[in-house]
């Protein structure tokens, strides 16, 4: 969300013809902006109070406000203060476009669209281009919405499960805890949010859906990412999986700005970005959207895309992740990690094992119901076939095969013979895992 300063128009001066506030007016602005930074919204929203009872009539007063609370990440406070005292003719675009982004931030698609034609009636042309971009984003918000509510289960309250580590290592952290560890110095925060699946057409939001390809990709793609972010020297990133009544949750529209700040909320000391992701499937022809968001302004920094056929889903998500970590400045950890980690060569193999182990973990804790376990391992191995110098892909299937006992399950040969292999491979040699390899001798 970038909020508008000064837009397309100068802004007014603070002058000394409207300063009947006690002190004037850029001092209450400034100790109201203070208050923000110190998160003491109570006291500035009180000094906000006392400037608009003076001066609401003042563009330049709305704008600041405006641009200060965006900036602070408080959106849904811009609609509480702005929208009414907020009139068009006499404000003019700046509060408008800063009142209007908190519309669709809080996803308040009649509000924005409303606001917009009043913005069009300015008949600004330097405002033009932005003007259409603002409408191709309500119209979007309005599809989203018609299909949330086509979708909507009343009565369900969906749980968010955090994964920090790699989902893999937790089957295997006990002996070979080298393969991973979180690295140190000042770390950005980010989440990987689970992604919505747009277009669905049933009434319901069911278990069936969750278990479609689209629903194992949506949950899928943010351990991926994740995973890969956790062997960045710079980061520490966790998954953000929904689930309710012993299920999957799906998300039938992308994640609002309230379900950004409860996830903030819910994370120890907070997040810095959070990567959410909207997904859809027409005949197998999949779009995939992803969005950064800078947290403490509750602003959206960059959207990516991807587009596949079953035939090309490699090469788009190999592109698309090498644009987002290019972007969000990947570096890699140093040995013995580097050791460890590596791309996929199939990536679209690989993220449905990541689902697969997934399910098993959360299984095992109690978390999903027995009968959301996957029914056998083929997933893991078919991974394991697909990347075979991918070192991760490997231990996620030792990670399934040492889980199996403790879900009381029988061993699968195949599985059990692909990973015995492998752990006498030069490859896994070098990964330093004697007692690991110790358990398929």
């Amino acid at each position: 969300m970038e909020l508008s300063n000064r837009p397309g128009e100068p802004t007014p001066s603070l002058g000394p013809e409207k300063t009947s506030v006690a002190g004037g007016l850029m001092p209450l602005l400034a100790a109201a902006r203070e208050k923000l930074k110190n998160k003491d919204l109570p006291a500035a929203l009180a000094l906000y109070e006392s400037i608009l009872a003076n001066a609401s009539d003042r563009s330049d007063v709305l704008m600041t406000i405006s641009a200060d609370l965006g900036t602070n990440g408080y959106v849904q406070e811009i609609i509480e203060l702005l929208a009414p005292r907020y009139d068009v003719e006499k404000h003019g675009a700046p509060a408008g476009i800063n009142l209007l982004q908190a519309y669709l931030v809080t996803r308040n698609a009649e509000a924005a669209q409303h606001l917009l034609d009043l913005l069009f009636s300015l008949g600004r042309p330097e405002l033009e281009a932005r003007l259409v971009g603002f409408s191709n984003a309500v119209s979007e918000l309005f599809i989203s919405e018609t299909e949330a509510e086509n979708t909507a289960e009343p009565g369900k309250k969906i749980s968010l499960v955090s994964i920090s580590k790699p989902i893999w290592f937790y089957g295997v952290e006990a002996l070979a805890p080298l393969l991973w560890t979180r690295p140190s110095g000042k770390l950005r925060r980010v989440a990987f949010a689970q992604c919505a699946m747009l277009g669905l057409e049933n009434s319901v939001v069911s278990a069936a859906q969750s278990e479609s390809l689209t629903g194992q990709l949506c949950r899928g793609l943010p351990l991926w990412l994740a995973e890969t972010f956790s062997y960045s020297a710079g980061y520490a990133p966790v998954a953000a999986i929904g689930t309710f009544d012993n299920d999957y949750a799906v998300f039938p529209m992308e994640w609002t700005a309230e379900n950004l700040r409860q996830l903030n909320d819910s994370t120890d000391g907070g997040l810095d970005y959070v990567v959410t992701g909207t997904l859809r499937n027409r005949n197998d022809d999949f779009e995939l959207s992803m969005r950064i968001w800078e947290v403490k302004k509750f602003r959206e920094l960059k959207t990516f895309s991807a587009r596949w056929t079953p035939t090309s889903g490699d090469s788009a998500l190999l592109l698309l992740q090498e644009q987002l970590c290019k972007y969000m400045e990947w570096t890699a950890l140093p040995a013995p990690a580097q050791e460890i980690y590596s791309i996929p060569a199939s990536p679209l193999t690989y993220i449905l094992s990541l689902g697969a182990a997934l399910s098993f973990f959360l299984s095992d804790k109690g978390v999903l119901a027995a009968s959301q376990q996957p029914t056998d391992l083929t997933a893991l191995l078919r991974a394991a076939q697909s990347n075979p110098a991918n070192s991760t892909a490997q231990f996620m299937l030792i990670a399934g095969l040492l889980r199996l006992p403790d879900l009381g399950r029988a061993q699968e040969p195949a599985a059990f013979l692909h990973a015995q292999g492998w752990l006498t491979s030069p490859a896994a040699q070098s990964c330093q895992i004697s007692d690991l390899q110790a358990k398929f001798n």
